[in-house]
C-alpha cells in the first residue's frame, strides 16, 4: 500500500443550512475541513495509506476533528496534541450570480503554533513515497513557515516526492510575504499546482489575457508561465485548473500540465455545483494518485479532473468518490442516471 503524507490544518466548518446568507441562519451546520486533510481524505478512500500531520487541541472538539479523519481511513497517528483552539471558517454557500463567502476565525489554532518538536519527521516520513503540502499552511504563522520546511527537508532526506497546491489566501497574508517564503520552499517541490491567481500572488507569474470572472480562458498564457515556472525551479510537473466561472451555480472545469516537453489539456466538464469547497483539494488528491499508479501523466490529469467534478456535487469539504466512480466518468459516462 503506498504511503502518503500531508500536512497542514483541519478546522472547523460552520455552514448555514441551505443557502441561507449568514443573518438569516438560527443554525450552523458542521462538519471539519482543510486543504491537506481534504486530500488525505480523498487518498485513504483510493486506498491509499493516508496520514495526516497536524496538531490539534487535546479536548472534545480537537478528538472530533481526529475522529472525522479516521471515519474515512486516515491514519491519524501523527497529529500531535495541545494548544488551545481548533481553527473555525464559516460558509455562506452562494448560488447563480450570489457568491459564495468565507470568515475566518483561525488565529492562533494549535497547528499555527506548532513548532518542530511536536513531531518525529523521520519516522513520518519512513516509507513514504508522496508528501503534500500547500501555501495556506505556511502562511498561517512564522512558527508554520518554519515548520513547513523542516518538513520539506525531511521528505527530501528520505527521497519523497513533494507536491505543493499554492492556494493563495489574501486573507492570511500580503502578496510579497507569500512570494518571499514560498519562492524559497519550492526548492524542495516536484509537482506545482495552483490556479492564475495562485501563480500571480505567489509567485509573480500571470497568464495571458485570462478573466476568470468573463468565463474566458487563454492558455497560450498558461505556457508562457509554465515554461517559465519549470525553468526557474526545476518542476518535474507544472499543473493548474481552469475553472471558468459562468456563475456560482455553474463552472467550466477542466485543467493544464506541462512535463517539459508537452503540454495537456485535460477534457472540460459543466458543472452544476452543490458544494464547490474543497474542489482544488479533490484535483490535488486525483493527481497524487494518477501520477503514483500510473506513468502516463495524461490518465493522471484526467483521474483528477474527473475526481474534482464528481466533488462539486458533494456537500462538505471531503470528496467521498471511489476510483471506480472516478472511471466511469473519465470514460465517458456523465449521465447522472439512477444506479440500481
Amino acid at each position: 500500500m503506498k504511503k502518503v503524507v500531508t500536512m497542514g490544518e483541519i478546522m472547523l466548518r460552520l455552514s448555514t443550512p441551505g443557502y441561507e446568507r449568514f443573518n438569516q441562519a438560527k443554525s450552523f451546520d458542521v462538519v471539519y475541513g482543510g486543504g491537506e486533510a481534504n486530500v488525505a481524505v480523498s487518498l485513504a478512500n483510493y486506498g491509499f495509506d493516508a496520514s495526516f500531520v497536524s496538531k490539534l487541541p487535546n479536548n472534545p472538539i480537537g478528538q472530533s476533528a481526529i475522529n472525522h479523519l479516521r471515519r474515512y481511513g486516515v491514519n491519524t497517528d501523527y497529529v500531535a496534541r495541545g494548544g488551545e483552539r481548533v481553527g473555525i471558517y464559516y460558509l455562506e454557500t452562494g448560488a447563480s450570480m450570489r457568491p459564495s463567502k468565507v470568515v475566518y476565525d483561525r488565529a492562533h489554532s494549535s497547528i499555527s503554533e506548532a513548532t518542530i518538536e511536536d513531531f518525529d519527521f523521520d519516522a513520518i516520513f519512513e516509507d513514504a513515497q508522496w508528501f503534500h503540502f500547500s501555501g495556506i499552511t505556511p502562511a498561517l504563522s512564522k512558527e508554520a513557515a518554519i515548520l513547513t520546511e523542516e518538513a520539506l527537508k525531511a521528505a527530501k532526506k528520505h527521497n519523497v516526492t513533494v507536491s505543493v497546491d499554492l492556494n493563495y489566501r489574501k486573507k492570511l497574508w500580503t502578496p510579497e510575504e507569500a512570494k518571499e517564503v514560498m519562492t524559497n520552499l519550492m526548492q524542495y517541490v516536484d509537482v506545482c499546482i495552483g490556479n492564475e491567481e495562485d501563480a500571480e500572488k505567489v509567485l509573480g507569474f500571470k497568464p495571458g489575457k485570462t478573466d476568470v470572472t468573463k468565463g474566458e480562458l487563454e492558455l497560450e498564457g498558461y505556457k508562457d508561465i509554465f515554461k517559465q515556472m519549470k525553468e526557474k525551479f526545476g518542476f518535474k510537473y507544472v499543473v493548474t485548473t481552469l475553472r471558468e466561472s459562468y456563475s456560482a451555480s455553474d463552472n467550466g472545469w477542466s485543467a493544464f500540465i506541462y512535463d517539459g516537453n508537452e503540454f495537456y489539456h485535460s477534457k472540460k466538464y459543466n458543472v452544476r455545483i452543490v458544494d464547490r469547497v474543497g474542489g482544488g483539494d479533490s484535483f490535488a488528491g486525483g493527481l497524487i494518485y494518477g501520477l503514483l499508479e500510473s506513468n502516463d501523466f495524461k490518465y493522471a490529469l484526467e483521474f483528477a479532473v474527473g475526481a474534482s467534478a464528481l466533488k462539486h456535487t458533494i456537500s462538505g469539504d471531503f470528496n467521498l468518490v471511489t476510483v471506480e466512480e472516478v472511471e466511469t466518468l473519465i470514460n465517458g459516462d456523465a449521465s447522472g442516471r439512477v444506479q440500481r
